[in-house]
């Protein structure tokens, strides 16, 4: 499958999943402006957690193969350069836990609800 499928596949099953909530919601009487809501908050907390995995991803795997570079240009400077690569990489990853705390509020405790639907 190319890129350029893979893609196309993607936003045919985001759609459909945004419209397949709608439906549920629709049909168990909910209101159409939370369900969207819901709808909204879920892909924004998919994205934003996509996208956090990924660029600690790539500033993970930078880090390394500057670790890596250094160390075998000084093997003898080998612990310091793990120890500052250690805490580097520890603190990269807390961005992506963040993001992830972040998107589990707007899930599940919908802070911004009382502002989109009234009376909510």
């Amino acid at each position: 499958m190319s890129r350029t499928q893979g893609a196309r596949v993607l936003l045919l099953v985001m759609v459909l999943l945004a419209f397949g909530a709608q439906v549920a919601f629709a049909a168990e009487g909910a209101k159409s402006e939370s369900s969207t809501f819901f709808v909204v908050s879920v892909l924004t907390g998919g994205f934003a957690m996509a996208i956090a995995s990924g660029a600690a991803a790539i500033g993970q795997s930078r880090a390394i193969a500057s670790a890596m570079e250094a160390i075998g240009r000084q093997p003898a400077a080998a612990p310091q350069i793990q120890v500052a690569m250690i805490i580097g990489l520890a603190l990269i990853e807390s961005l992506a836990i963040y993001v992830l705390l972040v998107a589990l509020i707007i899930f599940f405790a919908n802070p911004f609800i009382k502002y989109v639907v009234p009376g909510a």
